[in-house]
């Protein structure tokens, strides 16, 4: 087998004996990388830390993929003024997250006779919010519901960047617009009794 060293650098190819022995020798552990290669290819090195440290990578990797999540927003055909501006306000913050929006309008009773209301109001809805997402599914009646779902013009991942960029903003507006730093308060108070002793 073809051995590394602990500090990256090439042993050579010796026997698994020799490279068991060279192993307890530094007391570490013989660990095979690259299996598939002629002759395999063994490092010496801690297992547990190798292992500790590329757990850590892939939390890091998940940490910076983005999931896109479907958002669903329930409305019926009859809302008052002040709720679809709710509503269109509650849109419009998952879109600028990078969410898909499902909205649903149902319809109850009589209304299931006036389709043409949903519609409407889906389409009021989609222009309401253009500059933020996009008609991905355009209305469809399914039974008692009229669907639509918008997408959003940007990507999750760059929403996310954006989101964190606009934190640490504020975190550094936070730290500026601070009084004078406590050292400055501590070393006016210590030159204080000092000069009355005087």
């Amino acid at each position: 087998m073809r051995l590394v060293g602990p500090s990256g650098e090439q042993v050579g190819i010796v026997p698994l004996a020799k490279a068991l022995e060279l192993a307890q020798e530094y007391d570490l552990d013989l660990v095979e990388v690259a299996a598939n290669a002629r002759p395999p290819v063994c490092k010496l090195m801690d297992y547990g830390k190798f292992k500790y440290e590329s757990a850590m990578k892939a939390r890091e990797a998940r940490k910076n993929q983005a999931h896109t999540v479907i958002k669903e927003m329930k409305l019926r055909p009859k809302i008052d003024p002040h709720d679809y501006e709710t509503k269109k306000g509650h849109v419009e913050r998952f879109l600028k997250q990078g969410d898909k929006v499902k909205i649903t309008i149902m319809f109850r009773g009589r209304e299931q006779s006036r389709p043409e209301l949903g519609f409407r109001l889906l389409k009021r809805l989609s222009e309401d919010v253009q500059e933020l997402g996009f008609v991905e599914s355009s209305p469809k009646q399914d039974g008692r519901n009229m669907i639509m779902v918008l997408g959003p013009h940007k990507k999750k991942t760059e929403a996310m960047a954006e989101a964190r960029e606009a934190q640490a903003a504020r975190k550094g507006a936070r730290r500026g617009d601070e009084p004078v730093p406590a050292e400055a308060e501590r070393t006016a108070a210590a030159s204080g009794p000092a000069a009355d002793e005087r």
